[in-house]
């Protein structure tokens, strides 16, 4: 039998200079595609050739050759009056992201990074006939610490993550959300609606609703709303601690914090958080004791 040829090692195959620019304009004008279907996206009634080549900064002949290409696969569509819109192919897309997606899968490594940049307890909550309840949590390390069982119920009005994905409604539907009963447990509870109501025009002022000691006396705690894609309260994160560790001069540096993680999981999510949060990641200011 013949010799086989000797394989040498660690040499891969040469691809010509064409086959590279030509898998580079592939890769450009999937780019570019992708950038128009995104743009169309933001839209509420669509728009024109014009104002799409305007928006991504494309010659307009490029950007017509690539909605034509995405007009063949139904991406999108274009009607009598030249207005381009998002197709029904896109939309499958997009159901079928929202339907695979899971909340509290995509919020344990958010969870875990914003405990231990925070060192206090992080925790999941979402909000379900007027109470909230809490289905995932990163227990900090530390002996004295909150501690919940998961499927544990709070009120809305005295809790962070209440206050938070109350605050996160529209204003219009404020009133119909909100308890009428509000139970006392401690001395610092919030007990009526006007009180209630000012308290979360402050949190939505902030970004993070506050729990000072409302629930529990010795425990504070800072929350925020992840939204879903209506930009409506889905679930809110939380951070929670004793006082005598998460103390007033804390409240600021935790609860920005724990909002900016909040619309990181939003937008992982594909939900749509308010615009004044969408700001870049930063190491966090005043988790020192």
């Amino acid at each position: 039998m013949p010799a086989r040829p000797a394989v040498r090692p660690g040499l891969a195959p040469v691809r010509s200079p064409r086959a590279s620019s030509q898998a580079a304009g592939h890769a450009q004008a999937l780019s570019r595609g992708l950038a128009l279907l995104e743009s169309l996206a933001t839209t509420d009634h669509g728009a024109t050739l014009t104002e799409l080549a305007a928006a991504i900064k494309l010659p307009a002949p490029t950007a017509h050759r690539l909605l034509a290409a995405l007009e063949r696969s139904a991406f999108v569509r274009q009607d009598a009056n030249g207005v381009w819109t998002v197709g029904v192919r896109a939309f499958r897309v997009g159901a079928a992201f929202l339907s695979q997606r899971d909340l509290a899968v995509e919020a344990r490594p958010h969870l875990a990074r914003l405990m231990e940049q925070a060192g206090e307890t992080a925790n999941l909550a979402v909000m379900s006939d007027g109470e909230v309840i809490f289905i995932a949590q990163a227990p900090c390390r530390e002996l004295m610490r909150m501690d919940v069982k998961l499927g544990a119920r709070a009120p809305v009005h005295a809790s962070g993550v209440g206050k938070a994905m109350l605050a996160a409604l529209p204003e219009r539907e404020l009133g119909a959300a909100l308890p009428t009963d509000l139970p006392r447990y401690t001395e610092h509870t919030l007990m009526t609606r006007e009180a209630l109501v000012a308290e979360l025009a402050a949190s939505r002022r902030r970004g993070y609703a506050i729990d000072d000691e409302e629930h529990a006396i010795g425990l504070r705690c800072v929350a925020a709303a992840i939204h879903d894609e209506q930009g409506r309260p889905w679930a809110a994160l939380s951070l929670a601690g004793p006082t005598s560790r998460f103390t007033r001069r804390r409240i600021d540096a935790l609860g920005a914090l724990v909002r900016d993680t909040a619309c990181a999981v939003s937008l992982a999510l594909g939900g749509e958080p308010p615009a004044a949060w969408r700001i870049h990641p930063r190491a966090v200011p005043g988790t020192t004791r």
